[in-house]
């Protein structure tokens, strides 16, 4: 099978946006994993397969697959992508396109062909939506890594987070903690793990060892979550500049119960094709 992807990043989180041909199945596990290899395949932390819209009121049905080959429920900075894409190719109204996804709907506004907001639905904390073992409801959970008690934050954006405070995301155990966070037993579909610095009310830096991908120059939802939890603790305001290692992303969010929006660029870097 022969896929023409376009290769594009949202603040440096890179992606292959492909369509997926009628009457064929995602390229498996294995195949996926080759083609993430950034020495002998294409190289990106997700791929996003776009398939024929099971809603009449939508443009797309997107899948994504981690750089491990396996498939997760949602990407912010890829569903931006695919909105950009979209924009490009004239499937949107005036910039405005509703795309659907395993873990819902997803509306996402154009500003400029590489500004893209999406609309990321509202925050959970339940535990169970996770899912994460945890006896109620919280804040601050306590969680033993590798010997030692961390305080993490945890909620769903569609997609497990943990988040951490740290002093410095320079000096943060993003290499060890990460992957040990990741693969805990009380989070039994394993975490996207996040480590958050406070700079002020209105700006934080973030780290992301994503679930499946590792550390990634920047995470969408990771960002929705770091600005979901210190805000619901009161530490921030409605409206937060993250900067990550790929750029900046804006995440606005008024108050729990209210859906987050998260802005930031989405470019094309080059397209081509590959036979798997």
């Amino acid at each position: 099978m022969r896929i023409d992807f376009t290769k594009m990043h949202g603040a440096g989180n890179d992606f292959i946006v492909f369509d997926l041909p009628a009457g064929h199945a995602p390229p498996p596990a294995e195949q996926l994993r080759k083609l993430a290899d950034r020495h002998t395949g294409i190289g990106f932390d997700q791929a996003l397969v776009l398939e024929n819209p099971r809603r009449s009121d939508t443009a797309v049905f997107y899948r994504i697959f981690n750089s491990d080959g396996n498939e997760v429920e949602q990407c912010g900075n890829g569903a931006r992508c695919i909105a950009a894409l979209l924009y490009r190719r004239g499937q949107t109204r005036a910039g405005a396109v509703t795309m659907d996804s395993p873990a819902g709907l997803i509306h996402a506004r154009v500003q400029s062909g590489s500004v893209v907001s999406v609309d990321m639905g509202v925050p959970r904390f339940e535990p169970r939506s996770l899912p994460f073992d945890a006896p109620e409801l919280a804040d601050t959970y306590s969680l033993e890594v590798n010997g030692q008690k961390v305080e993490i934050g945890a909620v769903s954006m569609g997609n497990p987070h943990a988040v951490l405070t740290v002093d410095s995301t320079d000096t943060a155990p993003v290499e060890t903690l990460g992957p040990a966070i990741e693969k805990h037993p009380r989070f039994p579909n394993r975490v996207n793990a996040g480590f958050v610095q406070i700079i002020d009310r209105s700006h934080i830096r973030l780290r992301v060892y994503e679930r499946g991908a590792g550390e990634t120059l920047a995470c969408g939802t990771g960002a929705c979550a770091a600005v979901a939890v210190e805000r619901k603790r009161g530490l921030l305001d409605a409206s937060v500049l993250v900067r990550v290692h790929g750029g900046e992303l804006r995440v606005n969010w008024e108050r729990p119960g209210d859906n987050i929006w998260l802005t930031g660029p989405a470019e094309v870097s080059f397209e081509g094709h590959v036979e798997v």
